[in-house]
């Protein structure tokens, strides 16, 4: 049964409702400088970015009653911004298109729209833009209703100045807000990488980044297994909420046991806990067995470790 959210959150979306629209300036009588309202401009805009389309897909797209988008489409008629013709096809059905001059229209509403966004964001340090965008990704995947997500450029890079600290604080606040651990696993977190920057064999040790639309969105490195040098050992595989479903957290993985199948190790082992289910199941269909498994207490809450191995098939 769902748990009707209490009072603080709902004031909290609201609070943030009303300081955006503010910010991004939609109270206004005219949107981005222009005479059209907000609803009008998303109009246009989602003509702008189709060939065609039918009014009963523009207003599904945008949540419109088909009467009232049905007004605005004959003002824009009115005005030459849209035509109107009927489908090859199916002659009940109809399809709207931008006229030469909605079309200069369209481009007016996206090169201020993004000349605005561009100002508002552009006054934020590097690492705070970062945190946004991973945060609007993650808030719209959670109130999102559609399945269908769109594609993202996904690239697997070496770490390089920077990362580090971003992988620590990025750990320390998604596993404080997933499964509220506390700061013993940011210690924890911290001196494993720290371990890491400072002394790693570059042949034999790697750690990489994903990135998703050219921002960090992932992390993992590999080591030489502390009890048994002679095996790999996976860490720290961190994939940010709002870039989760896009095949990230494998593509590290695969890039793990990939490295290490190149230098020879022969087997590759990583520990885990039995509350991340995500990060498990990549490991199984990896093809990763659970080995161990063994109760503890960390993080201020009671776990069950994991040990997972992986035959790689190399000799050392």
């Amino acid at each position: 049964m769902t748990v009707a959210p209490h009072g603080a959150q709902v004031e909290a979306l609201r609070s943030f409702n009303r300081f955006y629209t503010k910010e991004i300036g939609v109270l206004g009588e005219g949107l981005l400088q222009t005479r059209y309202t907000l609803t009008q401009a998303r109009v246009v805009f989602e003509l702008g970015k189709r060939k065609r389309a039918s009014a009963s897909e523009i207003a599904a797209a945008l949540g419109l009653d088909l009467g009232y988008l049905s007004r605005i489409v004959q003002r824009f008629r009115a005005q030459g911004l849209v035509a109107r013709t009927k489908s090859a096809e199916d002659g009940r059905r109809a399809w709207l298109t931008l006229t030469a001059r909605g079309r200069k229209q369209f481009k007016t509403f996206d090169r201020r729209s993004r000349d605005e966004v561009s100002a508002l964001i552009g006054r934020l340090p590097a690492a705070h833009r970062t945190r946004l965008v991973a945060s609007l990704r993650n808030a719209q995947s959670i109130l999102s209703s559609e399945k269908r997500r769109p594609a993202g450029r996904i690239a697997i890079r070496p770490y390089r100045l920077g990362d580090i600290g971003w992988a620590i604080e990025r750990h320390a606040q998604v596993y404080a807000d997933e499964f509220g651990w506390n700061a013993e696993f940011e210690a924890l977190v911290a001196k494993l990488f720290a371990g890491f920057a400072n002394e790693h064999d570059r042949a034999q040790e790697r750690c990489w980044i994903a990135e998703l639309d050219g921002e960090r969105a992932g992390c993992v490195f590999v080591v030489r297994n502390e009890d048994d040098p002679s095996m790999a050992q996976l860490r720290c595989l961190l994939v940010e909420p709002g870039a989760r479903g896009f095949g990230i957290g494998r593509r590290l993985v695969d890039q793990c046991i990939a490295f290490a199948r190149s230098v020879g190790y022969p087997k590759m082992i990583l520990w885990t806990n039995d509350v991340l289910i995500s990060a498990r199941r990549i490991y199984e269909a990896a093809g990763f067995k659970l080995i161990k498994e063994e109760p503890h207490r960390s993080f201020g809450k009671d776990l069950v470790g994991q040990f997972w191995m992986l035959g790689l098939g190399g000799k050392r």
